[in-house]
């Protein structure tokens, strides 16, 4: 494996963390909105990742075993199917006609671990990122003395 793959790898998994970091700020800023109907109210979102091994070949040549490459990728987005949760506000103007407003099932405790995590992730990425430049650098400086 070439040591610039690394840069590749860790590159994925800082813009699969970065996907999670904007889903869980979106459900943090939404934490509080409500709606006049179940139907109409934030639904929370997630990503859902997937560890990929692309197969490569080199310079587009075909050798006996190809190398892989793993990766991290966003599979996709999916919303909560957890149900909204009823208040009674009779005096909200977004109440429905008893009273009641839906609240999103958003559980910000979850959501700060959640970005924490994310944040870090991010963080062990870019010390990847930087360790692996590190040891370029001083790969080149070997030939200098």
């Amino acid at each position: 494996m070439s040591s610039f793959k690394a840069f590749d790898i860790a590159g994925s998994g800082m813009a699969a963390q970065s996907v999670r970091l904007n889903t869980t700020a979106s459900n943090l800023a939404n934490a509080d909105s409500v709606s006049g109907t179940a139907a109409g109210v934030y639904k929370p979102r997630h990503p859902i990742f997937e560890a990929v091994r692309a197969q490569l070949q080199a310079h587009g040549a075909t050798t006996g075993a190809a190398e892989s490459q793993p990766a991290v990728r966003v599979r996709g987005i999916y919303e909560s199917t957890a149900p909204a949760s009823q208040r009674y506000e009779p005096g909200n103007p977004l109440a429905d006609t008893n009273g009641y407003v839906y609240a999103p099932a958003v559980n910000v405790v979850e959501e700060m671990v959640n970005m924490i995590s994310a944040s870090r992730s991010y963080q062990n990425n870019v010390e990847v990122m930087n360790t692996s430049k590190d040891l370029l650098l001083a790969t080149l400086r070997l030939g200098q003395g």
